[in-house]
């Protein structure tokens, strides 16, 4: 009985390898799936088996028919928006393509479980009410968010005509230790933490009145192992239910890393929604999750990540 993870040396990934292999969850051997693309090797806690594959690879859809995993948690895509919108042939290709690679082999050797990492805003769009829940309607406004929603049909057909179970979690903004700041498909949290750090000059895409809704990675976690023991079939919103600005997020960073520094403001990025912000209530009565770790507590706890790894 084993547990697969994919992208399992990325950001999200590696801490949930990191506590299943602490909980030694029914005794699952842990493996992890992941091209090193965005993920780092040193992420993966020995006791965790890594496999370097891309997900649309025949190597990927070999070792899961040698190893007959019960359960896939599948956290690896392709998660820039920006560069789903100038190559959405590539995003739907990891995100459609490496996800029916694995299920494929995956529901011809005995895959009971797929928990997979879906996204709330850029599913839903622009918010018709606040916050959104499971029932707003799907209007995703990028192809990274039509591949996420394509993504959940895809599982709910597999749900229906092979009898695997599927949890979709559709997170809101996550931030945390080990998250990428290079740009691209980094978060503004870890990215601006960086530049405070650095003494660079963080810049604010559009007027930074966009809001997200910003959940702690070990909130995250918690979803997921939540998601492992649950009996059945769902989709949930992860986040918190707060709307932050861009710009409340540039000054409690700024706070945080004790940088002097201003804000610079550049042009706002295609693609790109205004408002975002998730309700859990759905989440709390299905997977009895609530986030925890308030927002100024999470982004203390990454400043201080950060500060150690400089």
């Amino acid at each position: 009985m084993a547990i697969l993870v994919t992208g399992g040396a990325g950001f999200i990934g590696s801490h949930i390898v990191d506590e299943l292999v602490a909980r030694k969850t029914r005794g699952r051997q842990v493996h992890v799936l992941d091209d090193l693309s965005a993920g780092k090797e040193e992420n993966v806690p020995d006791a965790a088996s890594l496999h370097l594959h891309d997900v649309r690879d025949q190597e990927a859809a070999s070792l899961i028919a040698e190893q007959e995993f019960e359960i896939l948690i599948h956290h690896a895509a392709q998660t820039d928006v920006r560069k789903s919108v100038e190559r959405p042939g590539f995003d739907a290709d990891v995100n459609i393509t490496g996800l029916l690679n694995l299920m494929e082999a995956g529901r011809r050797n005995g895959l009971r479980k797929v928990i997979f990492a879906s996204t709330g805003g850029a599913v839903y769009g622009e918010p018709e009410y606040f916050p959104q829940d499971e029932e707003h309607p799907v209007r995703p406004e990028s192809p990274y968010g039509v591949s996420k929603a394509s993504a959940e049909k895809y599982l709910e057909l597999y749900r229906r005509s092979y009898g695997i179970d599927v949890v979709s979690l559709r997170y809101s903004n996550v931030y945390g230790p080990r998250q990428n700041a290079g740009g691209g498909g980094g978060g503004v949290i870890a990215i601006f933490i960086s530049q405070m750090i650095n003494g660079e000059l963080p810049e604010v895409y559009g007027s930074g009145e966009q809001t997200r809704d910003y959940v702690y990675v070990d909130d995250v976690v918690r979803a997921n192992m939540s998601s492992v023991e649950y009996d059945g079939s769902v989709t949930v919103n992860i986040g918190t239910g707060q709307e932050i600005t861009v710009n409340e997020v540039f000054r409690t960073v700024r706070e945080k890393t004790g940088a002097k520094v201003k804000k610079t403001h550049g042009s706002a990025r295609p693609g790109e929604q205004q408002r975002s912000v998730l309700s859990y209530e759905k989440a709390h009565e299905k997977l009895g999750w609530r986030p925890e770790m308030s927002f100024e507590e999470g982004v203390s706890k990454t400043v201080e990540w950060f500060r150690r790894r400089a």
